[in-house]
């Protein structure tokens, strides 16, 4: 099966570490991020894998050479010229996903024992064009679903901005996104035209039109290792996950 890890961010909200080494080969526990994403795919069936780079990203390749690729086949998809978020991120890599069966998608900073494999099984049940990982946790920014888990609006908790997909009839659920999702191939035809784009923008204005679902995430150990205090987290809690 096959996965896409999103490795190419700049990770500034952990300079100085990031200023000579890209985010995704910073340490947590005894894995780097990278690592830590690869053979947790890879322990879910996920053995066909490409991944987005960016910031240094010389130093990745390089690395994942010396680790032969940790057994994986690992295509790499270069965005040095230009970081295209993660919307721009998946539609360049659109090529990769050539066998019609949907694919995951992992932030490289999620450390996390979310069972996968469950995840991958509860997306080909729904008939979702793509299901989101989410927990209820505290975040500044909010996915808000339904009764049956469906995508139904944004929210910007510290400024009020909302993105409304639909009305509902009772107040939607708030849940933070986990940074993995489940998406089927036939989304490459509905992506924005643009280089540069967010996925979520785009799961907003897909779901008016298809179901974009939430998958509630209740791994007992998760971190965003995106900044300071959160890759210390991560490093805590990737001792306690065994791969």
């Amino acid at each position: 099966m096959k996965a896409m890890i999103l490795a190419a961010g700049l990770g500034t909200r952990l300079r100085p570490l990031t200023d000579t080494k890209p985010k995704a080969l910073l340490r947590v526990g005894s894995y780097t991020l990278l690592e830590f994403a690869v053979k947790k795919l890879k322990k879910h069936g996920f053995n066909q894998i490409i991944i987005n780079v960016h910031h240094l990203s010389n130093m990745i390749i390089d690395y994942l050479v010396e680790h032969d690729n940790f057994g994986c086949e690992i295509a790499i998809s270069d965005e040095s010229d230009k970081l295209l978020d993660t919307g721009g991120a998946i539609k360049k890599a659109s090529w990769f996903f050539d066998d019609g069966a949907p694919f995951i998608v992992y932030n490289a900073d999620i450390v996390s024992n979310i069972d996968l494999t469950d995840l991958y099984k509860y997306h080909l049940s729904t008939g979702n064009i793509a299901t989101l990982a989410v927990r209820r946790r505290e975040t500044t920014r909010y996915l808000l679903f339904n009764d049956m888990m469906q995508l139904t609006e944004w929210l910007n908790a510290t400024t009020g901005l909302r993105k409304i997909v639909q009305l509902t009839s009772t107040p939607p659920q708030p849940f933070a996104f986990s940074g993995i999702h489940v998406i089927e191939p036939d989304i490459f035809q509905l992506l924005d035209d643009k280089d540069v784009f967010s996925i979520i923008d785009s799961y907003l204005r897909i779901a008016k039109k298809r179901s974009v679902g939430g998958y509630v995430d209740e791994s007992t150990c998760f971190a965003d290792a995106g900044k300071l205090d959160s890759l210390a987290e991560a490093g805590r809690i990737a001792w306690e996950i065994i791969l």
